[in-house]
C-alpha cells in the first residue's frame, strides 16, 4: 500500500478545496492515485450536490463582467444564505461564470430552458440531414446532435472555458462549489452585451 505523505493531502486540498481528512481518505482508496483521488472527491461531491439540490437558495449575488469594453455580462447566481453570498469562493465562481459567458456566448442556462418548440424544430432539420437511414439509425444521430447542440448553446452543458483539457462542465463548476461551501448554488440568468450586436 503506498504511504500518503502531507504533501499528498494538501495538493489535493489545495487543488479541491476539501478538508484534509476527506483528502487523505480519498488518496487512501485510490491507493495514493492522485487523479482517482480527485474522480473520488468528485463523486463524493456529486452524491452531496444532489443532497442540496432540492433546497431554496434564495441569497447571492449579480456578478458582473467586461471584456475590453467591447462585451459585457451580467450573472445572478443564487445560494442559501448570505453568509455564503459573501465569502471570496462564490464570488469568484460568480466572476467565473460571467468570464465564461462573455467568452462561449450560451443562449440558455440549461437545457429544461429550450422551448418544446425549437428541440423539434432543431431534430427535423436533423432528420432531413440524415434521411433514407433505418428509423433507429436516424433517431440515434438525432439525439447525437441534440447533445452537441445543448453543449453550444446552455451554459451549464458547456465545457469550462478556463479547463478546457479536463472537459470540466459548467454544472460540474457548480456541483464542485455546492460541495466545498455546503450550500445549494443556482445559476438564475444571465444577459449578454456585445457592441455592435443587435439585441
Amino acid at each position: 500500500m503506498t504511504t500518503i505523505s502531507a504533501d499528498m493531502v494538501k495538493e489535493l486540498r489545495e487543488k479541491t478545496g476539501v478538508g484534509m481528512m476527506e483528502c487523505k481518505k480519498a488518496l487512501s482508496e485510490s491507493n495514493g492515485d492522485f487523479e482517482k483521488a480527485l474522480t473520488i472527491l468528485r463523486q463524493k461531491g456529486l452524491a452531496t450536490a444532489s443532497k442540496k439540490a432540492g433546497r431554496t437558495a434564495s441569497e447571492g449575488i449579480v456578478g458582473s463582467y467586461i471584456h475590453m469594453d467591447r462585451i459585457g455580462v451580467l450573472v445572478e447566481v443564487n445560494c442559501e444564505t448570505d453568509f455564503v453570498a459573501r465569502t471570496d469562493d462564490f464570488r469568484a465562481l460568480v466572476k467565473d461564470i460571467a468570464m465564461h459567458v462573455a467568452a462561449a456566448n450560451p443562449t440558455y442556462v440549461s437545457r429544461e430552458d429550450v422551448a418544446a418548440g425549437i428541440i423539434e424544430a432543431e431534430k427535423e432539420i436533423y432528420r432531413s440531414q440524415i434521411a433514407g437511414k433505418p428509423q433507429q439509425v436516424v433517431e440515434k444521430i438525432v439525439e447525437g446532435k441534440l447533445e452537441k447542440f445543448f453543449s453550444e448553446t446552455c451554459l451549464l452543458e458547456q465545457i469550462f472555458i478556463k479547463d478546457p483539457e479536463q472537459k470540466l462542465k459548467v454544472k460540474d463548476l457548480v456541483i464542485e462549489k455546492i460541495a466545498k461551501l455546503g450550500e445549494n448554488i443556482i445559476i438564475k440568468r444571465f444577459a449578454r452585451f456585445q457592441v455592435g450586436e443587435r439585441q
